[in-house]
């Protein structure tokens, strides 16, 4: 009768192990050019000085590298798994996180419960409940048009990182609020968002400027690229 062999966890360690903190990987991480894994937060901060694989060196993406980014849920599931308590550590961490870092502006208490709660009011103001993780995706690139002599023009530095991954259902509005909550800027200033010269609506769509906007006029290029200026609500 052959004896069953019982195996460790350290047995799979060099699998389960982030390169970069060498502790278990926490919600893993791929970067499809090279198909290395690490924890999210551990590759995420690395693409923040470099656009290598901080494993094998490869260049995984020449601007933009956090689009070369999978979450593999299936092998984080594998590692709560085989790790005992790790799932639960990892939950309250994550409470305790949000408890010590908690809004000082309006004192709200931003655990994930209540983050996830304000998030979908958010959502629901905008007629938009879901959070489009199964919609097709579209990489846009986000410059600021500093050439067209607006009052307030001066107040807007530009973003760090100007490429952003979106829902083809996220609308100039909700582009403007984040435009807004990057940049601080004060109420009294409003964002026009144009695509070629073109001041786009509130109610446009991504998909709908794509077709309407950037391809049918023959810009082909890859991303879609969106101006933004700002300007003095006087409303």
């Amino acid at each position: 009768m052959a004896v069953q062999r019982k195996h460790l966890v350290r047995d799979f360690n060099h699998f389960i192990t982030c390169y970069v903190c060498k502790g278990y990987l926490i919600k893993p991480t791929t970067v499809t050019e090279c198909l290395h894994t690490f924890c999210k937060s551990c590759i995420v901060q690395h693409f923040e000085d470099s656009n290598d694989c901080p494993k094998c060196g490869i260049q995984v993406h020449e601007t933009n590298p956090l689009e070369m980014l999978r979450l593999d849920n299936t092998l984080e599931e594998i590692i709560f798994k085989l790790v005992p308590g790790l799932r639960e550590k990892e939950q309250q961490q994550e409470i305790e996180f949000w408890r010590k870092n908690k809004s000082k502006e309006n004192g709200e208490d931003e655990s994930p419960k209540s983050k996830r709660q304000r998030m979908d009011d958010e959502e629901e103001e905008d007629g938009d409940q879901d959070y489009h993780r199964s919609d097709p995706q579209i990489a846009i690139c986000l410059d600021c048009l500093r050439n067209n002599g607006q009052s307030g023009e001066n107040i807007v530095k530009g973003l760090m990182k100007k490429f952003i991954r979106c829902s083809t259902r996220v609308t100039v509005g909700t582009i403007k609020k984040f435009l807004s909550l990057k940049l601080k800027l004060p109420s009294s200033y409003e964002l026009d968002v144009l695509c070629n010269g073109e001041i786009m609506g509130k109610d446009h769509t991504m998909e709908f400027i794509y077709m309407t906007r950037w391809r049918l006029r023959g810009e082909n290029s890859y991303p879609m690229v969106l101006e933004y200026r700002p300007r003095i609500d006087f409303g």
